[in-house]
């Protein structure tokens, strides 16, 4: 296929309507199905009424076609590019592929917007013609801001497949694309699952140490180039829920020996905030929240996990050696010990994932700045630190190297990028020049 002009999304909920709007907005004709049409009817005045509004240009709400699963599939069937969002269930995607299939038009590609189920159970014994043209391609929320979408293409899948769909999301709907492997969560919930769910049962011992819920969080952000939100932050923003259910699908799916499985679960004290109800933002607080006083003003209050009760926030300060990673990663304070052990925990991760996840450090870096926004990707951030302080370090507590890192030395590299970042540093020892 050359060129994708026409789109069916499969699925009206927030991330099919984004994608949607998206493409909409792209000038594309796009049909829009739910399992009413109502429903789809619904989303695509949300597109344009909602605040804020998914459609640049509400004119191009026009473009969009909406109707129903029963009535309209076999017109949605014909379109260049076929997405599948619907709920996070394998057997009710499989169930609706199974559907499609035999009323989609030859050379029409197909993807699944998924955050986690492997694309390969997806398509497990569904006929051939639809693993040739099958990949996922993961949006994150919201679709219209985030500019990350991970490409996984089908073991099966035509080598035109990730091709045509590379070029219509980078070109035509300005997306950063990265190729992941089929691995449970893919590139950025691997990592960034990992950091929260890590950090979250590590800080209990550094509130044991004296450190405050709002320091954690202070020392989680700005220092190592993440989101001001840090920890609870970030976790009240996704929701205790949510970060379950990640934790049970990476419980069931990483494989053995995997650093994650020691942490893919929640604290006994999370865990009983999610048995309350207490989730975050969508619920009134969660680890934070915000009380509003007659007068207007409000008191933002924090959730003590050692006290078990709420107190007013603290504002934090951090010392002048703790602003930046390098100083505060290599500190022998209890703040400094903190960071080194969740960043420094979640950086020799990343550097263990190479090639299970994805085939050189640029993707794993794009994923992290393009889907969590941190403002150095794993690798760019080891290389800030000085990857021969990271190795010694882990050398003098006897800790093995992770598989770049051992790439590295053994290569007598300095860094994993030179040359101004045109170039990095491969699997193979040798450096190759950034795509």
């Amino acid at each position: 296929m050359d060129r994708i002009e026409s789109v069916a999304v499969l699925g009206a909920g927030t991330m099919g309507s984004g994608i949607a709007a998206l493409c909409a907005d792209a000038g594309c004709r796009v049909t829009l199905l739910d399992v009413t049409r109502e429903a789809a009817e619904q989303a695509v005045a949300r597109m344009v009424d909602g605040r804020p509004p998914m459609l640049d240009d509400p004119a191009k709400a026009t473009l969009i076609t909406p109707g129903s699963f029963d009535d309209d599939l076999a017109t949605a069937a014909g379109a260049d590019w076929i997405c599948e969002a619907i709920v996070e269930d394998l057997a009710t995607k499989r169930a609706l592929f199974n559907r499609l299939e035999p009323l989609r038009r030859d050379g029409a590609v197909v993807s699944s917007n998924t955050s986690g189920i492997l694309l390969r159970t997806i398509t497990e014994g569904l006929p051939e013609r639809l693993r040739r043209d099958i990949a996922v391609t993961h949006f994150f929320n919201p679709v219209k801001v985030m500019k990350l979408v991970e490409l996984i293409p089908g073991a099966d899948a035509r080598l035109e497949v990730a091709q045509a769909l590379e070029r219509f999301l980078s070109e035509r709907l300005g997306k950063g694309v990265v190729h992941a492997k089929d691995t449970v969560n893919f590139i950025g919930n691997r990592i960034g699952c990992f950091w929260m769910l890590s950090a979250l049962h590590k800080a209990h011992a550094a509130m044991a140490e004296g450190l405050s819920m709002e320091r954690i969080d202070a020392l989680l952000a700005a220092p190592v180039g993440i989101p001001p939100t840090g920890l609870y932050g970030l976790i009240d923003l996704v929701g205790l829920d949510v970060m379950a259910l990640v934790a049970r699908n990476l419980e069931a799916n990483l494989p053995d020996g995997d650093a994650g499985l020691v942490f893919a679960s929640l604290p006994a004290a999370e865990q009983t905030m999610l048995e309350r109800g207490q989730l975050g933002r969508k619920t009134g607080g969660g680890f934070y929240r915000l009380i509003r006083h007659d007068d207007g003003s409000r008191t933002k209050e924090v959730f003590d996990l050692r006290r078990q009760t709420w107190r007013p926030a603290e504002k934090v300060a951090l010392a002048p050696e703790h602003a930046e990673a390098a100083s505060l990663l290599f500190g022998n304070d209890p703040e400094g010990r903190f960071a080194w052990d969740v960043m420094g925990g979640t950086l020799c991760y990343a550097a263990e994932l190479i090639p299970e996840i994805a085939d050189d450090v640029v993707n794993i870096d794009r994923a992290m700045r393009w889907g969590f926004n941190w403002a150095k990707g794993p690798f760019e951030l080891l290389d800030a630190l000085g990857p021969a302080k990271v190795i010694g370090r882990l050398e003098a507590a006897d800790q093995p190297l992770p598989r770049m890192l051992a790439v590295l030395r053994a290569a007598g590299a300095e860094r994993f990028y030179r040359s101004a970042g045109s170039e990095y540093l491969g699997q193979d020892g040798a450096f190759h020049p950034v795509p």
